[in-house]
């Protein structure tokens, strides 16, 4: 008989998953996580993980060949069944093992879909799913059409960076050849797209079996664009249920999860309600969970831990056997979070009934609030935007993307 009890390697270049890893042992599993020697002293749940293996560096420093030959070594002991990115940049490498070792999970082209904007953006027009306007930097004939035709402002998107790190926004046609001619030979790294104003959401799902069992849509309230290249305060909050545009988002987001074909596990997807025509744009998703204590918020307002659900689709699919979401709340809940002056800001002053959880990370002030209206949610927000830029608020220069991916 088939042990019961299955080897899973979880990959993770930054310090996040632990919920994940956690659930993933409770359920009576082998749990191996490959992260970096950089993040050693970082508190994982050591107590729920059976090996931590360090890699040199961070992110694109690992050398994929030394990965590979110690998930090998690995492997000749102990049979894996399944392999795990638990953050954006680990997409890439637990695709390309899963592929060398014929694991199964999603390969290598899917996972392209879920990692590189190019990808997206051209996978998206191929399903007829709503898209800006867009040109890969490859063919300078490609990109005149494109400026001639497209009106401005337009973006140059790294193809693999996370969230905004490393958008340049211009303004005319020799503004934007002049970028293009100073990332050099990086500029096959970026594509160029149209720019729209408008309200940005994001969808935060379960997929099991390619079917979406769970999501809620939620509104950026200042976007992680404006706050990346000209700071203010993350806010966030899940959007009336069943509104028009809650149907909508939703509606576009079961179209990507299809079309670009994630059978299994968890997804972050942003999409734009562009102010000029009031459509819903689809701008970029992810295979796993939402940054920046999403998955928090998204727990407050539906009592579903995005984390242990995906640990628990995991443990299914290893074990063939049936998945069940637990029961959904509807409730409303919303996110502040800021950098902070100080390393340990005092957040006791704000003693609302309505605040569940208050951001753990040294140098950010943050908390989640909840509560069954809507527009308490909103309106403790505002407040508590207002009070954190005046008393705790910080900015730091955004670094320049140096490696690319």
């Amino acid at each position: 008989m088939e042990s019961q009890i299955k080897n899973y390697i979880c990959i993770s270049n930054y310090f996040k998953g632990n919920d994940f890893l956690i659930n993933l042992k409770k359920l009576g599993n082998r749990v191996y996580l490959i992260t970096s020697e950089k993040l050693r002293d970082k508190p994982w749940a050591t107590e729920y993980i059976d090996d931590i293996f360090f890699m040199p560096g961070q992110d694109v420093d690992w050398n994929l060949n030394d990965l590979l030959a110690g998930v090998s070594d690995l492997m000749r002991h102990k049979k894996i069944d399944a392999i795990v990115a638990l953050d954006d940049f680990d997409v890439e490498k637990a695709t390309y093992l899963r592929e060398n070792l014929r694991i199964d999970g999603m390969g290598q082209t899917t996972g392209r879909y879920f990692r590189d904007k190019l990808a997206m953006r051209i996978q998206a027009k191929s399903k007829g799913i709503s898209n800006p306007q867009f040109s890969s930097l490859f063919n300078d004939y490609e990109i005149n059409a494109f400026a001639d035709t497209v009106a401005p402002p337009w973006v140059l998107k790294p193809r693999s960076e996370a969230s905004a790190s490393g958008i340049i926004k211009v303004y005319d046609k020799d503004s934007l050849w002049k970028n293009i001619h100073e990332l050099g030979t990086n500029r096959a790294k970026y594509l160029v797209e149209q720019f729209r104003l408008g309200a940005v959401f994001h969808c935060d799902s379960l997929v099991f079996e390619g079917k979406i069992l769970f999501s809620l849509t939620s509104q950026y309230l200042a976007t992680p664009m404006e706050i990346s290249q000209g700071g203010g305060i993350f806010r966030s909050a899940n959007i009336e249920y069943n509104s028009a545009d809650d149907k909508e988002i939703k509606r576009v987001n079961e179209q990507v999860i299809k079309g670009f074909g994630l059978k299994h596990g968890a997804s972050h997807a942003e999409f734009i309600k562009c102010d000029e025509d009031g459509k819903i744009y689809f701008l970029e998703t992810a295979s796993r969970v939402g940054g920046a204590h999403l998955a928090e918020m998204v727990h407050a307002a539906s009592d579903i831990n995005l984390w242990a659900e995906w640990a628990a689709i995991e443990d299914a699919l290893a074990k063939n056997k049936k998945y069940k979401l637990p029961k959904v709340k509807k409730e409303f809940a919303g996110i502040v979070l800021t950098l902070s002056k100080f390393q340990h800001p005092d957040l006791s002053e704000f003693n609302d009934g309505e605040v569940c959880f208050r951001v753990p990370l040294d140098y950010h002030a943050g908390l989640i609030v909840k509560s069954d209206k809507h527009a308490r949610i909103r309106e403790l927000l505002d407040v508590y935007a207002e009070r954190l830029i005046k008393d705790y608020a910080t900015s730091a220069q955004q670094e320049a993307v140096k490696k690319l991916h």
